[in-house]
């Protein structure tokens, strides 16, 4: 079983690869067994997957919520295991450090910060705050042997602010503050992912989205990572939802063939674990 410390070195040699890390959200023990069955190299958490097993919107749960299950998470897989850790949890950059110091007691390899306020009327942090929130997630995830991989997120275009000038000064920022890899989630034009790409010295990270660059696409553009967020929790639910209104609609069962397919990958993917 690998260290902290040697997890976190293997998720960061990651992205450094010649093709991306493509790298699945789970949003439990038992996704996250699924995905490293299925031959994946590193994980990263979904808020709103996790949420949502609450029966949650994204956003809903407290720090202690969110770290007790990405704990579970690492305790489910022997791969390393980034954090979707949100805002922080606070406005200040000193909670935001006490947030990664936390993070760190979970065995986790990585972590991220956006800098969404979860304020709708004023959605994203100042930039010169914005910055020393990242200043400060960076101290407290480098500062002894055990390290995590920290990913800066500008969340610009996940909030009505199409302003890739500032998207790209808010990513430089955060390499300068420390971060390790860069996102700005919510960007599906090519060009201007090669132009974030072209413009900052870190690796980058890319949320797939419907009708955006695939995964060779990305590659040539220079990008490092591919993540989906929620969305792959939110297709099994739609399976579910499909299965169920046939159940109600129909009264007929042809879901028990994927059901079948489940079946068959729970019992590789679960066996010996305790």
């Amino acid at each position: 079983m690998e260290t902290q410390q040697a997890k976190a070195s293997t998720f960061l040699e990651l992205h450094r690869g010649s093709s991306p890390l493509l790298l699945p959200n789970p949003w439990d023990a038992g996704s996250a067994r699924l995905f490293e069955w299925l031959g994946f190299s590193a994980l990263a958490t979904t808020s709103s997957g996790m949420a949502a097993t609450m029966g949650l919107l994204d956003g809903s749960l407290d720090r202690d919520q969110v770290l007790v299950r990405a704990a579970a998470v690492v305790g489910a897989t022997a791969l390393p295991v980034s954090a979707d850790l949100e805002n922080g949890f606070g406005d200040d950059p000193a909670t935001v450090a006490e947030t990664v110091r936390l993070a760190l007691d979970t065995g986790l390899a990585g972590c991220s910060i956006e800098d969404y306020t979860r304020n709708p009327e004023d959605p994203i942090y100042e930039r010169g705050l914005a910055g020393e929130r990242i200043g400060a997630a960076a101290e407290a995830a480098h500062a002894g042997p055990d390290r995590l991989v920290l990913t800066g997120r500008c969340e610009n275009h996940l909030h009505g602010r199409d302003d890739l000038a500032d998207t790209i000064e808010r990513l430089q920022a955060y390499q300068d503050a420390g971060a390790d890899v860069l996102y700005a989630p919510g960007l599906t034009s090519l060009g201007d992912i090669t132009r974030v790409v072209a413009a900052v010295d870190r690796p980058v990270n890319v949320l797939a989205r419907p009708g955006g660059p695939t995964v060779p696409e990305l590659a040539r553009a220079g990008v490092s990572r591919v993540s989906v967020g929620g969305a792959l929790c939110f297709a099994a639910l739609g399976a579910v939802v499909d299965a169920a209104r046939q159940l109600m609609d129909t009264g007929t069962y042809s879901f028990a063939d994927q059901a079948a397919v489940g079946v068959a990958a729970a019992r590789a993917a679960f066996a010996n674990r305790t």
